[in-house]
């Protein structure tokens, strides 16, 4: 499916995370050469943190894809991983969402551990979606059928509500009066968006909580005009959940608060995300804001942004 709910091993805390915030700054000022103030605004930053990865390993048989990935992802931030193929990108992507498992490490959500696979363990403070790169959309399913197959298959719903909250939710995508097409009827962009739809879909039980939606390469294989609808898809999405359930909702809807995009392409790097990360031989080698992308003098990046032949990355 491709929403999923939250969510592995022990870790010992850090002596400063079980202090206040004002001591925390003040040791984190003392040992990093930082001013209280910029010690005070990271402590503040860290409050916003949706989810951690910590250290994580991860193999498939002798062949090693993550080497201790570690990063953060906060409250309003739209995210790129990016990097060369094969580095663990969509790995990465999967042991967040909660699909796999990491053989060292461990994912926190809202600064817990995540004990096991998604479905195994649920926090509804916070959702987690998630768009396949092939949309994996149910052949013998109709439209409606694929988008509302959480609330079907999991809620107690009325069918006359879901129906609504799935026109909703494809009116949000920019789809509509398609809920009884098929998905061999539709073209690569729409599939997109209906994978799109059913990501951001929920039981009316869980309005007010935050999502976050996870993107792997949502722009394959589209022409550069359905990539841009759905890059512009994915920002006009950021923070709008409260028009999924529509207008006679009386609870507050936390909506997308955070998105991450695993891509290779320059457009979507460009017009969707704000902050990128990027992954070689299974870590983090360097992160900063999308804005730096195209000027930025680290080899490795520099070399990706221009596709050189020459630099760190070998083929």
């Amino acid at each position: 499916m491709a929403l999923i709910y939250l969510w592995p091993q022990k870790v010992s805390r850090s002596p400063l995370r079980s202090v206040s915030g004002e001591v925390e700054a003040e040791l984190v000022s003392s040992t990093t050469g930082k001013s209280s103030d910029e010690a005070a605004s990271e402590t503040a930053k860290d409050e916003d943190v949706l989810i951690e990865v910590c250290n994580v390993h991860k193999s498939f048989g002798s062949k090693k894809i993550l080497s201790g990935a570690s990063f953060k992802i906060r409250r309003g931030e739209a995210v790129g991983i990016i990097g060369p193929s094969g580095t663990g990108k969509s790995t990465i992507l999967k042991i967040m969402a909660g699909l796999l498992l990491p053989d060292e490490g461990e994912v926190r959500i809202l600064g817990r551990a995540r004990a096991g696979l998604a479905g195994d363990d649920s926090d509804e403070r916070l959702r987690v979606g998630m768009v396949f790169q092939s949309a994996a959309l149910f052949d013998s399913l109709t439209v409606g059928e694929n988008v509302g197959f959480l609330l079907y298959e999991h809620s107690k719903l009325p069918e006359e509500r879901i129906k609504e909250i799935v026109r909703n939710s494809l009116e949000l995508v920019g789809l509509k009066d398609v809920e009884n097409r098929y998905p061999a009827e539709l073209s690569g962009g729409m599939k997109k968006r209906v994978a799109l739809a059913r990501a951001i879909i929920s039981d009316d039980k869980l309005e007010g909580s935050e999502e976050v939606v996870m993107y792997d390469e949502p722009t394959a294989g589209l022409d550069p005009i359905a990539s841009t609808v759905v890059e512009d898809l994915m920002r006009s999405l950021h923070n709008h959940g409260d028009q999924l359930h529509g207008p006679d909702s009386d609870k507050e809807a936390g909506g997308i608060s955070s998105y991450i995009v695993v891509t290779h392409q320059h457009s979507t790097i460009r017009r969707a995300v704000d902050r990128l990360l990027f992954l070689h031989e299974g870590k983090v080698v360097w992160e900063g804001p999308s804005s730096e992308f195209d000027t930025c003098d680290v080899p490795i990046v520099k070399q990706f942004s221009t596709g050189s032949l020459e630099g760190p990355i070998v083929y």
